[in-house]
């Protein structure tokens, strides 16, 4: 996918980044054409941070508590780039990204110019230690 200068916030709707087979990846990829890669859902923080705990995805933002409107609306406001591009999938989303200001572009459209392979998501395959298994901070 060609992002050009690398200016510009990339939202993914949660929904969307759960058709993605391997989720970790894309979010390193976009990181290569993106200063900000985020998730946005309606759904409770505990699901989007489980989500991308399980897929060791790091996000520089997320939607928290607030409804998918208001977090893209403070998402444009606090990361101030040149595009603003919101993944998902269907007409809501379509009609979201356009009320909120953002580029919208389906999440099938989004894997074919990347190269991304759709399908259910896979966990990473990284190696686990007898740590990573005791931590503490890790729920």
């Amino acid at each position: 996918m060609d992002g050009g200068s690398g200016d510009m916030t990339l939202a993914f709707d949660l929904d969307a980044l759960k058709e993605l087979a391997y989720p970790d990846s894309v979010f390193t990829d976009a990181r290569q054409w993106s200063e900000y890669v985020g998730v946005i859902s309606e759904q409770p923080t505990y699901v989007v941070t489980n989500f991308t705990r399980k897929h060791r995805i790091r996000q520089d933002f997320f939607s928290g508590p607030r409804g998918r409107r208001e977090s893209l609306e403070n998402v444009k406001e606090q990361f101030d780039t040149d595009r603003h591009v919101f993944v998902g999938d269907g007409e809501a989303d379509a009609e979201l990204a356009e009320a909120t200001g953002w580029e919208f572009l389906p999440v099938e459209d989004a894997a074919e110019a990347a190269d991304w392979e759709l399908g259910e998501p896979q966990a990473p395959e990284a190696e686990t230690s007898e740590e990573d298994d005791q931590r503490d901070d890790w729920p």
